[in-house]
């Protein structure tokens, strides 16, 4: 239950900056959820939507099983030796604590604005860049600038591919990233639960 409360508080703070910033500028051209991207995906042509997502899924947790023993201390180590009892709490956490918030400020506020004003390139380097950073800057202080660094690198090149899959195969919705986002978290989580790594 704490886990519950904690995700709509943290879902709340980091939609308050979009919210505002939509209510000011956008308001009267569209509702909240579809400028944020939080939308349904629409018509999909062809099936490189699931392909590109379940490549970045198979990726990210490939990459995870290389960074994740660099890491001592994350934000899934609450789990840490837990088991299979502390699954509930672990998928709130994937999906509602960590990755929904995340998406919404990232790729659902962040990359949908530089791209409006910049391109979508540079609004996609943009938002992977300060991405990558706030993941790396987190853990600087325990692992070291050369695990920092590659948890910078890591977590931005898997910020851009979501961005790239969220704007150009899934009509700007923020569902696929949200998807492999929550799913990553959770095998981190599943990791700190049985004291895999």
């Amino acid at each position: 239950m704490n886990k519950l409360i904690s995700s709509i508080l943290q879902i709340l703070l980091f939609a308050a900056i979009p919210f505002i910033w939509w209510a000011v500028s956008s308001r009267k051209q569209t509702s909240f959820w579809n400028w944020i991207g939080l939308k349904k995906i629409g018509e999909v042509k062809g099936k490189s939507l699931y392909v590109w997502t379940g490549a970045i899924i198979v990726g990210f947790l490939l990459l995870s099983l290389l960074i994740l023993p660099l890491v001592s201390d994350t934000a899934a180590s609450e789990f840490n030796g837990l088991g299979i009892a502390a699954l509930p709490a672990a998928l709130v956490y994937a999906f509602f604590n960590t990755a929904l918030p995340e998406e919404i400020i990232f790729r659902g506020f962040l990359l949908k604005r530089c791209s409006a004003k910049l391109g979508f390139p540079i609004g996609n380097a943009i938002q992977s860049l300060v991405f990558g950073l706030m993941h790396g800057v987190m853990f600087f202080a325990i692992t070291g600038a050369l695990t920092a660094l590659l948890i910078i690198i890591f977590t931005g090149a898997i910020g851009w591919f979501m961005g790239m899959i969220n704007e150009k195969k899934a009509n700007g919705s923020i569902l696929p990233s949200w998807l492999i986002h929550g799913i990553a978290n959770t095998f981190s989580a599943f990791m700190a639960m049985f004291l895999i790594l």
